[in-house]
Protein backbone atom coordinates (compact mmCIF):
# COMPACT_ATOMS: atom_id res chain seq x y z
CA UNK A 1 0.00 0.00 0.00
CA UNK A 2 1.36 3.36 -1.56
CA UNK A 3 0.43 6.72 0.43
CA UNK A 4 3.19 8.75 0.76
CA UNK A 5 2.58 12.41 -0.20
CA UNK A 6 5.97 14.18 -2.15
CA UNK A 7 5.69 16.74 0.85
CA UNK A 8 7.12 14.45 3.10
CA UNK A 9 11.21 14.20 2.96
CA UNK A 10 14.00 13.33 5.29
CA UNK A 11 14.47 16.52 7.75
CA UNK A 12 16.56 17.42 10.23
CA UNK A 13 15.23 19.00 13.67
CA UNK A 14 16.53 22.61 13.94
CA UNK A 15 17.76 22.61 17.71
CA UNK A 16 20.95 21.47 18.33
CA UNK A 17 21.73 18.41 20.93
CA UNK A 18 24.88 18.13 22.89
CA UNK A 19 24.93 14.79 24.60
CA UNK A 20 28.12 13.12 23.64
CA UNK A 21 28.86 13.12 27.17
CA UNK A 22 26.57 10.00 27.00
CA UNK A 23 28.88 8.45 24.84
CA UNK A 24 29.61 4.56 26.53
CA UNK A 25 33.31 2.86 26.60
CA UNK A 26 32.39 -0.72 24.73
CA UNK A 27 32.92 -3.96 26.75
CA UNK A 28 36.39 -5.51 25.52
CA UNK A 29 34.84 -8.74 22.50
CA UNK A 30 34.69 -12.46 23.30
CA UNK A 31 35.48 -13.38 19.56
CA UNK A 32 39.13 -12.59 17.45
CA UNK A 33 39.23 -9.52 15.54
CA UNK A 34 37.82 -8.88 12.83
CA UNK A 35 34.29 -10.20 14.62
CA UNK A 36 33.11 -12.54 12.20
CA UNK A 37 30.32 -14.97 12.72
CA UNK A 38 29.69 -18.13 10.10
CA UNK A 39 25.79 -18.78 10.16
CA UNK A 40 25.71 -22.21 11.08
CA UNK A 41 22.50 -23.24 9.22
CA UNK A 42 20.53 -26.64 9.32
CA UNK A 43 20.29 -26.78 5.44
CA UNK A 44 23.35 -24.90 4.27
CA UNK A 45 22.44 -26.20 0.77
CA UNK A 46 19.01 -25.19 0.83
CA UNK A 47 20.19 -21.33 1.49
CA UNK A 48 22.70 -21.26 -0.90
CA UNK A 49 19.22 -20.58 -3.43
CA UNK A 50 17.47 -18.64 -0.60
CA UNK A 51 17.56 -17.45 2.42
CA UNK A 52 14.71 -15.46 4.17
CA UNK A 53 14.75 -14.50 8.10
CA UNK A 54 13.35 -11.24 9.67
CA UNK A 55 14.04 -7.88 11.13
CA UNK A 56 13.06 -5.76 13.62
CA UNK A 57 13.94 -3.00 16.30
CA UNK A 58 12.83 -1.49 19.49
CA UNK A 59 10.65 -4.37 20.55
CA UNK A 60 11.25 -3.35 24.59
CA UNK A 61 9.10 -1.65 26.33
CA UNK A 62 6.76 -2.09 29.90
CA UNK A 63 3.70 -2.01 28.11
CA UNK A 64 4.11 -5.48 27.00
CA UNK A 65 0.71 -5.93 24.31
CA UNK A 66 2.18 -4.49 21.05
CA UNK A 67 5.76 -6.41 21.73
CA UNK A 68 3.66 -9.52 22.56
CA UNK A 69 1.49 -9.27 19.17
CA UNK A 70 3.91 -8.53 16.84
CA UNK A 71 6.75 -11.43 18.89
CA UNK A 72 3.76 -13.81 18.09
CA UNK A 73 3.38 -12.79 14.22
CA UNK A 74 6.86 -13.25 13.52
CA UNK A 75 6.74 -16.99 15.10
CA UNK A 76 3.53 -17.87 13.27
CA UNK A 77 5.27 -17.46 10.42
CA UNK A 78 7.93 -19.63 10.71
CA UNK A 79 5.10 -22.44 11.32
CA UNK A 80 2.64 -21.37 8.64
CA UNK A 81 4.57 -21.78 5.12
CA UNK A 82 4.00 -24.51 3.11
CA UNK A 83 7.40 -24.16 1.39
CA UNK A 84 10.48 -24.91 3.75
CA UNK A 85 12.34 -22.66 2.20
CA UNK A 86 10.26 -19.38 3.29
CA UNK A 87 10.98 -20.57 6.84
CA UNK A 88 12.73 -17.79 8.51
CA UNK A 89 16.25 -18.89 9.70
CA UNK A 90 16.78 -16.14 11.90
CA UNK A 91 15.63 -12.79 13.31
CA UNK A 92 18.36 -9.88 13.31
CA UNK A 93 17.35 -7.73 15.80
CA UNK A 94 18.08 -3.62 15.25
CA UNK A 95 18.50 -2.89 19.21
CA UNK A 96 16.83 -1.50 22.06
CA UNK A 97 15.54 -5.11 23.58
CA UNK A 98 14.53 -2.98 26.89
CA UNK A 99 14.18 0.26 27.85
CA UNK A 100 14.68 2.90 29.06
CA UNK A 101 18.50 1.42 30.38
CA UNK A 102 20.00 -1.58 29.45
CA UNK A 103 19.62 -3.62 32.64
CA UNK A 104 19.14 -7.23 33.48
CA UNK A 105 16.04 -7.14 35.22
CA UNK A 106 14.14 -5.96 31.74
CA UNK A 107 15.05 -8.68 29.80
CA UNK A 108 13.13 -11.62 30.98
CA UNK A 109 9.82 -9.32 30.47
CA UNK A 110 10.48 -7.34 27.98
CA UNK A 111 12.95 -9.78 25.39
CA UNK A 112 12.97 -13.55 26.54
CA UNK A 113 9.49 -13.68 27.46
CA UNK A 114 7.78 -12.04 24.40
CA UNK A 115 10.12 -14.38 22.31
CA UNK A 116 9.93 -17.93 24.15
CA UNK A 117 8.61 -19.38 21.40
CA UNK A 118 10.36 -18.06 18.64
CA UNK A 119 11.85 -21.46 16.93
CA UNK A 120 14.87 -19.60 14.76
CA UNK A 121 17.96 -17.84 15.99
CA UNK A 122 17.76 -14.65 16.93
CA UNK A 123 20.73 -12.46 16.57
CA UNK A 124 21.39 -8.65 17.53
CA UNK A 125 23.03 -4.88 17.74
CA UNK A 126 22.50 -3.12 20.67
CA UNK A 127 20.48 0.24 21.13
CA UNK A 128 20.95 3.28 22.69
CA UNK A 129 18.34 2.10 25.68
CA UNK A 130 20.68 -1.28 25.63
CA UNK A 131 23.89 0.38 25.99
CA UNK A 132 22.74 3.00 28.46
CA UNK A 133 22.83 3.21 32.56
CA UNK A 134 20.85 3.90 34.98
CA UNK A 135 22.04 6.66 36.73
CA UNK A 136 19.33 6.29 39.99
CA UNK A 137 20.56 2.41 40.13
CA UNK A 138 22.19 1.46 43.45
CA UNK A 139 23.98 -1.34 42.03
CA UNK A 140 26.97 -0.98 40.40
CA UNK A 141 26.68 -2.06 36.86
CA UNK A 142 28.68 -2.11 33.36
CA UNK A 143 28.04 -0.79 30.03
CA UNK A 144 26.01 -3.80 27.86
CA UNK A 145 26.68 -6.28 30.57
CA UNK A 146 23.22 -7.81 30.42
CA UNK A 147 23.36 -7.25 26.23
CA UNK A 148 26.99 -9.23 26.22
CA UNK A 149 25.19 -11.97 28.83
CA UNK A 150 22.47 -12.36 26.47
CA UNK A 151 23.91 -12.60 22.97
CA UNK A 152 27.92 -12.29 23.36
CA UNK A 153 28.70 -15.49 24.73
CA UNK A 154 31.63 -17.99 23.48
CA UNK A 155 28.76 -21.10 23.47
CA UNK A 156 25.33 -20.81 24.06
CA UNK A 157 24.47 -20.53 27.85
CA UNK A 158 21.56 -20.49 30.58
CA UNK A 159 20.43 -16.76 30.58
CA UNK A 160 20.88 -16.50 34.28
CA UNK A 161 18.26 -13.53 34.62
CA UNK A 162 16.47 -15.25 32.31
CA UNK A 163 13.15 -16.59 34.26
CA UNK A 164 11.87 -19.78 33.06
CA UNK A 165 13.16 -18.72 29.64
CA UNK A 166 13.82 -21.75 27.45
CA UNK A 167 16.48 -19.51 25.19
CA UNK A 168 20.00 -19.56 25.05
CA UNK A 169 22.64 -16.97 24.95
CA UNK A 170 23.78 -16.11 21.98
CA UNK A 171 27.15 -16.85 20.18
CA UNK A 172 28.64 -13.19 18.71
CA UNK A 173 32.15 -11.93 18.37
CA UNK A 174 31.28 -8.40 19.88
CA UNK A 175 29.31 -5.59 19.95
CA UNK A 176 29.82 -4.56 16.18
CA UNK A 177 30.19 -7.76 13.63
CA UNK A 178 29.44 -9.14 11.18
CA UNK A 179 27.40 -11.79 10.17
CA UNK A 180 28.73 -14.32 7.26
CA UNK A 181 25.98 -16.27 5.44
CA UNK A 182 25.84 -17.98 2.45
CA UNK A 183 24.27 -15.59 0.24
CA UNK A 184 25.02 -12.36 2.38
CA UNK A 185 27.62 -10.18 4.46
CA UNK A 186 25.36 -8.86 7.37
CA UNK A 187 27.56 -6.17 8.60
CA UNK A 188 26.36 -4.55 12.27
CA UNK A 189 27.50 -1.29 13.80
CA UNK A 190 26.83 0.13 17.31
CA UNK A 191 25.75 3.33 17.09
CA UNK A 192 26.32 4.03 21.43
CA UNK A 193 24.02 5.94 23.22
CA UNK A 194 23.72 10.04 22.22
CA UNK A 195 20.68 10.94 20.73
CA UNK A 196 21.74 10.98 17.02
CA UNK A 197 24.50 8.17 17.30
CA UNK A 198 28.31 8.09 17.57
CA UNK A 199 30.70 5.95 16.58
CA UNK A 200 34.26 5.93 17.31
CA UNK A 201 37.50 5.60 15.33
CA UNK A 202 38.27 1.97 16.10
CA UNK A 203 35.29 1.32 14.72
CA UNK A 204 34.89 3.11 11.83
CA UNK A 205 38.15 1.86 10.81
CA UNK A 206 36.90 -1.55 10.95
CA UNK A 207 34.11 -0.52 9.34
CA UNK A 208 35.85 0.49 6.34
CA UNK A 209 37.91 -2.73 6.32
CA UNK A 210 34.84 -5.12 6.61
CA UNK A 211 32.97 -3.24 3.51
CA UNK A 212 36.37 -3.79 1.38
CA UNK A 213 36.72 -7.69 2.58
CA UNK A 214 32.65 -8.06 1.95
CA UNK A 215 33.64 -6.39 -1.95
CA UNK A 216 36.67 -8.05 -2.08
CA UNK A 217 36.21 -11.86 -1.02
CA UNK A 218 32.11 -11.98 -1.21
CA UNK A 219 31.35 -10.42 -4.55
CA UNK A 220 28.90 -12.86 -5.44
CA UNK A 221 26.74 -12.02 -2.29
CA UNK A 222 24.49 -9.42 -0.59
CA UNK A 223 26.35 -6.87 1.16
CA UNK A 224 23.87 -5.41 3.66
CA UNK A 225 24.55 -2.55 6.54
CA UNK A 226 22.85 -2.77 9.75
CA UNK A 227 22.66 0.04 12.65
CA UNK A 228 20.49 1.31 15.38
CA UNK A 229 20.34 5.50 14.75
CA UNK A 230 18.64 5.75 11.70
CA UNK A 231 20.73 8.45 9.01
CA UNK A 232 17.50 9.36 7.56
CA UNK A 233 14.16 9.93 9.00
CA UNK A 234 11.27 12.06 8.21
CA UNK A 235 10.14 11.63 12.19
CA UNK A 236 8.40 14.49 14.28
CA UNK A 237 10.63 12.23 17.66
CA UNK A 238 14.35 12.39 16.31
CA UNK A 239 14.53 13.12 12.44
CA UNK A 240 17.82 12.91 10.11
CA UNK A 241 21.17 12.06 11.94
CA UNK A 242 23.54 13.86 10.21
CA UNK A 243 26.60 12.14 12.41
CA UNK A 244 25.46 8.89 11.20
CA UNK A 245 24.57 10.15 7.38
CA UNK A 246 28.19 11.67 7.55
CA UNK A 247 30.02 8.70 9.28
CA UNK A 248 28.47 6.36 6.25
CA UNK A 249 29.09 8.41 3.65
CA UNK A 250 32.83 9.52 4.53
CA UNK A 251 33.52 5.78 5.20
CA UNK A 252 31.89 4.86 1.60
CA UNK A 253 34.13 6.64 -0.15
CA UNK A 254 37.24 5.96 1.72
CA UNK A 255 36.52 2.00 1.02
CA UNK A 256 34.99 2.69 -2.28
CA UNK A 257 32.38 -0.19 -1.40
CA UNK A 258 28.84 0.99 -0.90
CA UNK A 259 26.03 -1.54 0.40
CA UNK A 260 23.07 -2.95 -1.34
CA UNK A 261 20.91 -1.98 1.58
CA UNK A 262 21.01 0.20 4.94
CA UNK A 263 18.46 -1.21 8.00
CA UNK A 264 17.93 0.63 10.47
CA UNK A 265 15.81 1.37 13.75
CA UNK A 266 15.58 3.76 16.54
CA UNK A 267 12.57 5.40 15.37
CA UNK A 268 9.33 4.45 16.23
CA UNK A 269 7.60 3.65 12.73
CA UNK A 270 8.55 2.38 9.07
CA UNK A 271 10.21 4.36 6.50
CA UNK A 272 11.66 3.71 2.90
CA UNK A 273 13.80 5.91 1.57
CA UNK A 274 15.65 5.73 -1.83
CA UNK A 275 19.05 7.41 -1.79
CA UNK A 276 20.47 7.96 -5.17
CA UNK A 277 24.30 8.24 -5.46
CA UNK A 278 26.58 9.90 -8.75
CA UNK A 279 27.59 6.17 -9.90
CA UNK A 280 24.01 5.78 -10.69
CA UNK A 281 23.95 3.10 -7.73
CA UNK A 282 20.32 3.59 -5.24
CA UNK A 283 20.93 2.47 -1.93
CA UNK A 284 17.14 1.51 0.07
CA UNK A 285 17.97 2.70 4.07
CA UNK A 286 14.79 1.02 5.44
CA UNK A 287 14.14 2.11 9.40
CA UNK A 288 12.04 -0.70 10.85
CA UNK A 289 11.72 0.56 14.45
CA UNK A 290 8.18 0.20 15.29
CA UNK A 291 8.60 -3.63 17.18
CA UNK A 292 6.66 -2.85 20.31
CA UNK A 293 7.47 0.01 21.95
CA UNK A 294 3.57 1.49 22.99
CA UNK A 295 4.73 4.87 21.60
CA UNK A 296 5.06 5.67 17.37
CA UNK A 297 6.71 8.28 15.98
CA UNK A 298 4.73 10.16 13.71
CA UNK A 299 5.93 11.77 10.04
CA UNK A 300 6.78 15.73 11.27
CA UNK A 301 4.78 18.20 8.69
CA UNK A 302 6.80 19.76 6.33
CA UNK A 303 5.48 23.39 7.36
CA UNK A 304 6.71 22.61 11.05
CA UNK A 305 9.63 25.43 11.66
CA UNK A 306 11.18 22.62 14.20
CA UNK A 307 12.46 20.63 10.72
CA UNK A 308 14.70 21.65 8.28
CA UNK A 309 16.00 20.31 4.95
CA UNK A 310 19.45 20.32 3.94
CA UNK A 311 20.00 20.15 0.06
CA UNK A 312 23.76 18.84 0.77
CA UNK A 313 22.34 15.76 2.50
CA UNK A 314 18.86 14.85 1.43
CA UNK A 315 18.82 15.97 -2.22
CA UNK A 316 19.58 12.88 -3.93
CA UNK A 317 17.13 10.76 -1.15
CA UNK A 318 13.53 10.33 -1.28
CA UNK A 319 11.06 8.59 0.61
CA UNK A 320 9.08 5.81 -1.19
CA UNK A 321 7.26 4.72 1.46
CA UNK A 322 6.45 5.01 5.59
CA UNK A 323 3.35 3.90 8.19
CA UNK A 324 3.79 6.03 11.52
CA UNK A 325 0.48 4.64 13.14
CA UNK A 326 0.97 0.47 13.48
CA UNK A 327 3.18 -1.18 14.59
CA UNK A 328 5.05 -4.50 12.10
CA UNK A 329 8.12 -6.29 11.71
CA UNK A 330 10.20 -7.19 7.98
CA UNK A 331 10.40 -10.32 6.30
CA UNK A 332 13.35 -10.29 3.79
CA UNK A 333 14.00 -12.94 1.72
CA UNK A 334 17.62 -13.16 -0.22
CA UNK A 335 17.00 -15.37 -3.54
CA UNK A 336 19.78 -16.43 -6.11
CA UNK A 337 19.10 -17.89 -9.04
CA UNK A 338 21.23 -18.63 -12.30
CA UNK A 339 19.39 -16.12 -13.64
CA UNK A 340 18.68 -13.40 -11.55
CA UNK A 341 19.63 -12.71 -7.69
CA UNK A 342 17.69 -10.29 -5.24
CA UNK A 343 16.44 -9.03 -2.04
CA UNK A 344 12.85 -8.75 -1.42
CA UNK A 345 11.29 -7.53 1.45
CA UNK A 346 7.94 -7.09 2.70
CA UNK A 347 6.78 -4.92 5.90
CA UNK A 348 3.62 -6.13 8.08
CA UNK A 349 1.59 -4.49 10.36
CA UNK A 350 -0.04 -5.67 13.25
CA UNK A 351 -3.39 -4.23 13.91
CA UNK A 352 -3.97 -2.37 17.38
CA UNK A 353 -7.64 -3.79 18.20
CA UNK A 354 -7.49 -6.14 21.24
CA UNK A 355 -7.40 -10.18 20.25
CA UNK A 356 -6.78 -8.82 16.48
CA UNK A 357 -3.29 -9.47 15.95
CA UNK A 358 -3.18 -10.41 12.44
CA UNK A 359 0.24 -9.35 10.11
CA UNK A 360 -0.97 -7.35 7.61
CA UNK A 361 1.15 -7.08 4.21
CA UNK A 362 1.85 -3.31 3.96
CA UNK A 363 4.48 -2.13 2.00
CA UNK A 364 7.03 -4.86 -0.66
CA UNK A 365 10.26 -4.04 -1.69
CA UNK A 366 12.98 -5.53 -4.17
CA UNK A 367 16.33 -4.78 -4.95
CA UNK A 368 18.07 -6.43 -7.77
CA UNK A 369 21.47 -7.46 -7.55
CA UNK A 370 21.99 -9.57 -10.73
CA UNK A 371 24.65 -8.32 -12.52
CA UNK A 372 26.35 -5.61 -10.37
Amino acid sequence: MIRTRTTHQAALKSEKVDDLHKYQVLPAPVGNYPYRLSLKLSHPQQYSRKMVFHMVGDTGGAFAAFQDRTALQMTEQCYTTDNEQDIPAFLYHLGDLVYHYGEATGYEAQFLKPFDCYPAPIYAIAGNHDTDINPDSTERQDTLEAFCSTFCNTSPATIHFGGQSRRKSQVQPHIFWTMESPLAVIIGLHTNVPKYGYVNREQRNWFIKELRNAAENHSDKALIVCMHHAPYSADANHGSSRAMIEFLESAFVESEVKPDVVFSGHVHNYQRFSRHYPDGKTVPYIVAGAGGFDELHRLASPYDPAYQSDPDLFGQVQLDNYCDDKHGFLKVSIEKTPFDFSIKGTYYTISDLPGQGQAIPYDHFSIDLTGR
